[in-house]
């Protein structure tokens, strides 16, 4: 029984994630990408705050203070922005495939930075994720679709970014924890953007603000805490293999939802992407893979069981 609720937890925190891409689509509709930005992370930082009195959140040291400004900065303001403006031209299906190079950046990062080892293996799978994503960014022959898709491609690299600096965050700080600072701290970045965002809410479609609201509270913050709980109980081997389905999941969400059809290309990079992604988190003698969007931020949230994340990301939207 508990088994089964774990799995359904996965299975659930995948079908938010996955709908994060389209619904982006949706709320474009009545809203710029930075008006999006910070509307979906004011109504996800709210939806935490309304559980602090069931949650402990301890408040960031002062030594943390710029730690914490970086991680909201990209994982949060920077990718928000980012991959809302992308998805502008990008198909939401496309632009999930796109993101989840995210874990092979993250991997040539932790190599870079942190002395971790990666080996051949992990080399080899880094580029041709990378590879994958070129392939999808520069073969539809369409200035503005080239531009967009390499707008998400950064997206994804500010993700990487993200789930690189949170690591000394998670020696210290549950990964709740670290979600949740780094939530408000992106929030806090984009308040600039207060007063044009109020007046888009009263001027968009309902259909557009509700897609935004959900991106809030679903994908952003619940999709934190019930991948925190699912991480916790298994492995973060087997958690991390569920990801791969978030943009399989996607361009299955974006062709009912919105009609669209990828094309044999980008399905084609889409699968180079995972295949090497895949290679890089099966590296051996490297770290454990996992998924910090939810975990490191419980990376969209894990609670104080929470295993410690290795490097590699979660494709999240």
């Amino acid at each position: 029984m508990k088994l089964n609720r774990t799995l359904c937890a996965l299975a659930v925190t995948v079908g938010l994630w996955a709908t994060a891409f389209p619904a982006i689509r949706v709320a474009l509709d009545g809203y710029t990408p930075a008006q999006l930005s910070l509307l979906r992370l004011a109504v996800a930082s709210a939806a935490l705050a309304a559980v602090l009195p069931w949650v402990k959140v301890r408040p960031p040291a002062a030594r943390d203070l710029p730690l914490v400004l970086l991680v909201g900065a990209t994982g949060m303001s920077a990718y928000q922005l980012l991959l809302n403006w992308g998805e502008l031209h990008v198909p939401a299906g496309t632009a999930a495939l796109i993101v989840a190079v995210v874990p092979a950046v993250s991997a040539l990062l932790a190599a870079a930075f942190l002395g971790e080892r990666l080996g051949p293996a992990g080399v080899l799978g880094s580029l041709v994720a990378l590879a994958g994503t070129v392939l999808i960014a520069t073969t539809a022959g369409e200035t503005r679709y080239t531009v967009a898709a390499w707008t998400v491609l950064a997206a994804a690299v500010a993700q990487a970014v993200y789930h690189f600096a949170i690591k000394p965050l998670l020696r210290r700080y549950s990964g709740l924890e670290v979600a949740t600072h780094a939530m408000w701290a992106g929030t806090a970045l984009l308040l600039p953007l207060g007063p044009a965002t109020a007046h888009a809410v009263a001027d968009a479609p309902a259909g557009a603000t509700l897609a935004a609201l959900y991106l809030g509270v679903l994908p952003s913050a619940a999709g934190f805490v019930i991948w925190g709980y699912a991480v916790a109980r298994l492995t973060v081997t087997a958690a991390t293999a569920a990801l791969y389905l978030v943009p399989v999941t996607a361009l299955v969400v974006a062709y009912v939802w919105l009609g669209e059809r990828p094309g044999p290309v980008q399905l084609l990079g889409g699968l180079v992407t995972l295949a090497g992604v895949a290679l890089v988190n099966r590296r051996p003698g490297g770290p454990a893979p996992s998924s910090d969007r939810p975990a490191g931020a419980v990376s969209e949230g894990a609670g104080n069981t929470a295993p410690k994340q290795g490097t590699a990301g979660s494709p999240r939207g």
